[in-house]
C-alpha cells in the first residue's frame, strides 16, 4: 500500500522509518516526494494540496496528524472520502496533562501569585478544598471524558456537558442548549475542549460569561475561533471572570500588540496543550491502516454531518 505524508517532516522520516521495520509492506512517501499520484491510496496530513482529488485521483482515506479535522475544509471534499481524526494515547495523555496544570494552578490562585511576583508582592491566601471547587468540562468526547476522570481523582465537584446525552461515573452531564445555562451556573472554572464547528465558532463569548458564576475562570484549550477576545477582555475587567488559561487564539501566532500578551490575569500558551507522540501515533496509525485494509471502521472517522 502508498501511502503519503504531508506535515512536520522530522515526525515524518521517524514514521517512515518505523513503518519500514513493522510495515514493511506500506510504503510512506514524504511530501513533496509523492512517488506516482495515482498509488496512493491514504494521505495523512494537517493541511492537504490544493487539487486533492486531481493530484491522487486513487485517494480512499484523508488522515488528520492531529485530533481535529476542522482544518480541513469538508465541503470541498468527495462525501464518499473518509476523513479520519488521530485518536491515540500520547494526545490524550497530553491534554490530561494540561487541562490538569491549568485547573490545579486555577484553583490555587497561580495567576495571581505570578502577578505578585512581578509586583514583588510576598501575600499568601487561603486555600479553598477541591472538594468546593466546581470544574465544568464542555466536550465529552476522549479528550473531555480522560480529563474530568483526573480531575474526579482531585475531589473536584466536576460536570460536564456535550451536544449529545452522555454518561460518565462521578461526573453530572449536561446536553443540549437547553441544559447549557444550568451548566454553566455551575462552573467555577469552565474548560472548553470542543472541536470546532458552525454551533461553536464564538461561542465563548459575553452572553456565555454572563451565565458563570462571578469571578469564574476559563481553560480554553478547543479551537481558537470559539473566543471572543474582546468579550473575555471584558469579562476579566469586569471581574465577571477571574482569570483564563488559554492556549489557542485565532489568529495564531497572536500579533505583537496584542491585549493578551500582557493581561495580568491571562496565563498565554502557544498551542502546545496536547502534541502527538511520535512512537504512540505511528502505532495507532498502523492499527488504523490495518482497519482500513480489512475493511473495517476507522477509528476517528468524522462523521459530516456533526464535522468531528
Amino acid at each position: 500500500m502508498q501511502i503519503l505524508y504531508k506535515s512536520d517532516p522530522q515526525r515524518g522520516a521517524l514514521w517512515q522509518q518505523w513503518l519500514a521495520q513493522h510495515a514493511p509492506d506500506i510504503q510512506l512517501h514524504l511530501w513533496p516526494e509523492i512517488g506516482d499520484p495515482q498509488e496512493i491510496e491514504v494521505l495523512i496530513a494537517w493541511q492537504p494540496p490544493e487539487t486533492l482529488m486531481e493530484t491522487f485521483p486513487n485517494l480512499k482515506v484523508l488522515l488528520s496528524v492531529g485530533a481535529g479535522a476542522d482544518q480541513f475544509d469538508l465541503a470541498a471534499l468527495p462525501l464518499d472520502l473518509p476523513v479520519v481524526r488521530m485518536i491515540e494515547p500520547g494526545l490524550t495523555q497530553g491534554m490530561v496533562e494540561y487541562v490538569t496544570f491549568a485547573v490545579l494552578g486555577l484553583h490555587r490562585d497561580m495567576v495571581r501569585y505570578l502577578r505578585q511576583q512581578r509586583e514583588e508582592k510576598w501575600l499568601a491566601h487561603s486555600v479553598k478544598p477541591a472538594a468546593t471547587r466546581r470544574v465544568g468540562v464542555m466536550g465529552l468526547g476522549e479528550l473531555g471524558q480522560a480529563a474530568l476522570r483526573q480531575l474526579a481523582s482531585f475531589g473536584f465537584d466536576c460536570a460536564g456537558w456535550s451536544r449529545t446525552p452522555r454518561e460518565l461515573d462521578g461526573v453530572e452531564c449536561f446536553h443540549g442548549a437547553a441544559q447549557l445555562g444550568a451548566f454553566l451556573a455551575r462552573s467555577d472554572i469552565l474548560v472548553c475542549l470542543l472541536p470546532l464547528t458552525a454551533e461553536t465558532r464564538g461561542l465563548l463569548n459575553r452572553d456565555l460569561f454572563s451565565q458563570l458564576p462571578r469571578g469564574a475562570a476559563l481553560v480554553q484549550a478547543g479551537r481558537g475561533a470559539q473566543l471572543s477576545h474582546q468579550d473575555l477582555l471584558d469579562a476579566l475587567d469586569s471581574g465577571q471572570l477571574g482569570a483564563a488559561v488559554i492556549d489557542v487564539t485565532d489568529p495564531e501566532p497572536l500579533p505583537p500588540a496584542h491585549p493578551f500578551w500582557r493581561h495580568p490575569a491571562i496565563w498565554l500558551t502557544p498551542h502546545i496543550a496536547s502534541q502527538t507522540q511520535n512512537e504512540s501515533a505511528v502505532a495507532a496509525l498502523l492499527e488504523n491502516l490495518r482497519r482500513y485494509q480489512r475493511g473495517e471502521p476507522m477509528v476517528g472517522l468524522i462523521d459530516r454531518t456533526r464535522g468531528y
